[in-house]
């Protein structure tokens, strides 16, 4: 008999053990419910929102782009998405690869409508071949079929760009000064630098003190250029107490302080 007892004390304690806690099951299960609600309608609301994109608006002044060639480019990399699902950064990137686009924003619309904005890039200088260059020193065409001839002729080695674009923006302001204009500024292998006016006068800076040499240049030889430049086919900077003129019809003539006969420091 005490055995059988003990074994139902046993036999309730376990049953005793194993209740669910006490909790409010019926308030937990209204904010389950509520929120379950809540994500159920927010499903709905962005089906309800992600309507078919029906029109593309782009913004932009073009000289050489077309709206309709954005527009076809933001099509093609839509993949049937609506306003809600549509990837804008790969829409962006699509545009970006055109040609002659230097930056484009999408944005949506609503309801139905994408808008892009782009901006062209700007083409400051022809570089080495047939490539176009802007004001970054930034190739964004190459082999261009339509090379705008007023554009200067840039050249250097592969990876120099920027650095030739930044040369011939310091030089070209002092120039215009003087009356006239930069149409070619080169950088050769060994790191030379040589300028073109459109005179048909050649500048020759060296390797070595550009900055310096052509500082004396704009404040000394730029003034006798000015003066004869029908006379003048070369100007060479790369002596360190003065220049040397080569004329087109005699024998080099020394300007400026007096110079060594020996040629020049660097080539």
């Amino acid at each position: 008999m005490l055995n059988r007892r003990r074994s139902n004390r046993r036999r309730t304690s376990e049953r005793k053990g194993w209740r669910l806690p006490a909790l409010p099951w019926r308030a937990l299960g209204l904010i389950f419910g509520a929120g379950a609600g809540l994500v159920l309608a927010g499903i709905a609301l962005v089906h309800l929102l992600d309507q078919p994109i029906a029109s593309v608006r782009v913004d932009g002044s073009f000289q050489h782009l077309s709206a309709l060639d954005v527009e076809k480019a933001v099509r093609a990399n839509l993949r049937g998405a609506g306003l809600i699902t549509v990837d804008l950064d790969r829409v962006r990137r699509g545009v970006s690869a055109l040609p002659w686009v230097d930056v484009a924003t999408v944005q949506r619309s609503w309801p139905r409508a994408l808008t892009v904005h782009v901006a062209e890039q700007v083409a400051v200088a022809r570089w080495n071949a047939g490539d176009l260059v802007n004001a970054r020193g930034q190739l964004f065409i190459s082999e261009a079929r339509f090379v705008p001839p007023e554009l200067p002729q840039l050249s250097g080695p592969d990876g120099t760009a920027p650095e030739v674009v930044a040369r011939y923006q310091a030089a070209q302001g002092r120039i215009v000064e003087a009356g006239m204009r930069l149409v070619a500024v080169r950088l050769d292998t060994r790191g030379a630098w040589e300028l073109l006016l459109d005179n048909g006068v050649t500048v020759r800076l060296g390797n070595r003190q550009v900055d310096e040499r052509f500082e004396r240049f704009a404040s000394a030889a730029l003034h006798l250029i000015s003066q004869r430049a029908t006379d003048i086919a070369y100007v060479d900077m790369r002596y360190s107490n003065g220049f040397a003129v080569g004329w087109r019809n005699a024998a080099s003539h020394l300007a400026g302080a007096l110079l060594p006969k020996e040629a020049p420091p660097d080539a």
